[in-house]
């Protein structure tokens, strides 16, 4: 969770590695990226102690991330993902604002992360860890916990919990294979994170 500047910094310099971005500001196209570091800002001055100018700022980048976000499609709701995320494409991803998902997340259009309520009215929504591939069109959705270095295929549905290191896939989702994303090519990989971590070794003690 962003807390400090320091927090900041690290997650909109995670996010643009994981984007792939080799310049230092997002161009005219790069709206996507624009939605990110929008989002990054929302948590921070969400998180930290108000002030007036905090709380005037905070209303400002919460009017420009919503306004992005309907021309995206994008539903994100601060203080879910951790940092290094990738969302590849606009168009359609719904999040559930109590859902929490960990480092180098990897989401692709379509998805949707959401609940089940409960008989008492609690909402029940997933919790899913890091380095997680998470496909086109996948919904993953209730109580669940879905573990590290995980692939979802697309149109997958998860309902139920998922071990580290599983490609899951289908409707319902079933394991398909015990590799995740641990030899694939992808943003969500550990490669990747460790290659973030060689490139900003500062940030190390984020990691442990």
């Amino acid at each position: 969770m962003i807390k400090s500047k320091d927090d900041l910094q690290f997650y909109l310099e995670a996010d643009k590695f994981a984007l792939d971005k080799k310049y230092s500001k997002p161009k005219i196209n790069d709206d996507v990226w624009k939605f990110q570091i929008l989002l990054r800002k929302v948590e921070y001055y969400k998180n930290k102690n108000p002030s007036l100018l905090s709380i005037i700022l905070l209303r400002a980048y919460q009017v420009r991330k919503h306004r992005l976000g309907i021309k995206l499609g994008f539903d994100i709701p601060p203080n879910v993902f951790g940092p290094g995320l990738r969302i590849n494409h606009f168009g359609n991803i719904v999040v559930n604002g109590s859902a929490k998902v960990g480092k180098w997340c990897d989401i692709h259009q379509g998805v949707n992360i959401g609940s089940n309520n409960s008989a008492e009215g609690s909402i029940l929504v997933p919790k899913i860890g890091s380095n997680v591939w998470i496909g086109p069109g996948a919904k993953i959705f209730g109580e669940i916990e879905i573990g590290n270095e995980v692939q979802i295929a697309a149109n997958a549905v998860v309902n139920k919990n998922v071990a580290d290191n599983k490609t899951v896939a289908g409707i319902p989702a079933k394991v398909i294979n015990d590799k995740g994303t641990e030899s694939v090519a992808v943003a969500a990989s550990k490669a990747k994170m460790d290659e973030f971590l060689e490139s900003y070794p500062q940030y190390k003690h984020y990691f442990k």
